[in-house]
């Protein structure tokens, strides 16, 4: 079992304390959103509340992922650190390859990527990206990103595809590992997408009975794409989850790593920074600890 700490909507000055904080508390990753812009009016609903409102206001701190990322690797030496989940077609592919590329090598291989397709209209409006053609850039881009950041250092890759096509090229500094990728969604093409291309699968917010149907279907789109075998991360964030006996139903299920935030756990204010990092080392002394007591190998950072 891994423990990933998941930092959307939280000060962005409290950022390196925390990351400090998870890594001596025996978190193993840490998760950060991807939020480009606030458009004061959307045109389509939030996907994931009842009533379609966004529950975040416009000054709610987002920062760019890749530069919190990188910030907070230099003031940590094991924990690692992944996007949950990067609006990656709204984005070159070749520059983003780039910035993990250097990402990766300059934290010492503790990088991954989770990738999602956004579901917001005027994000592409904005960004002069297609909304229509986002699933098949995607699946291009992850293409791509698996090329550049393979784990062989830089090397010449080419890419010839229906939305992106370029001849060889090399990238430097690339990873001697490869970055994980890990894919987003909970519909039946978000699905598909993870069980082809991904190193793993990302959940939204979600209970254990959807989490359960969700892992049974990758489970059998893995077996159908003969990838069945094959390492997988089945990372997720279960709303009921309370404590150990859940989270253990859920590792029953095919779950690999567990999202959570503390500070909701126990009723914390996510303003106060005192607070915020009582509630990880609490979190770390009722489970974590307690996992790692079972399964002390467990602990071992990994990122696929």
């Amino acid at each position: 079992m891994r423990w990933s700490l998941p930092v959307a909507m939280i000060d962005s000055r409290h950022l390196h304390d925390l990351a400090i904080a998870a890594e001596d508390a025996g978190f193993d990753s840490i998760a950060l959103p991807d939020s480009v812009f606030y458009p004061e009016t959307v045109s389509a609903p939030y996907p994931y509340s009842p009533d379609g409102a966004r529950m975040w206001a416009g000054h709610t701190p987002m920062p760019d992922p890749f530069i919190a990322m990188t910030s907070m690797a230099a003031v940590t030496t094991r924990i690692r650190f992944y996007t949950n989940v990067l609006k990656l077609p709204l984005r070159d592919p070749l520059l983003t390859a780039k910035q993990v590329a250097t990402m990766a090598v300059m934290s010492g291989n503790r990088i991954a990527i989770g990738v999602g397709l956004s579901w917001i209209p005027e994000e592409f409006a904005f960004t002069g990206t297609d909304m229509r053609t986002r699933g098949r850039r995607t699946d291009e881009a992850i293409e791509i990103l698996r090329a550049v950041c393979a784990g062989r250092g830089p090397e010449w890759v080419e890419h010839h595809g229906r939305h992106y096509d370029f001849d060889r090229l090399m990238i430097s500094p690339a990873p001697d590992r490869p970055v994980p990728v890990y894919v987003g969604g909970h519909s039946e093409a978000g699905l598909s997408r993870a069980a082809r291309l991904g190193d793993g699968w990302i959940s939204v917010n979600a209970s254990t009975p959807e989490l359960a149907t969700a892992i049974g279907r990758l489970e059998e789109l893995r077996t159908e794409c003969g990838r069945g075998a094959e390492p997988f991360v089945v990372n997720v964030s279960a709303t009921g989850a309370r404590g150990l006996d859940d989270y253990l139903e859920l590792a029953e299920l095919g779950a690999t790593e567990f999202r959570v935030s503390p500070w909701h756990l126990y009723g914390v204010d996510a303003e106060d920074p005192v607070e915020l990092l009582r509630a990880v080392r609490r979190f770390s002394d009722e489970v974590i600890s307690v996992t790692r007591s079972v399964s002390p190998s467990s602990s071992a950072p990994r990122a696929d």
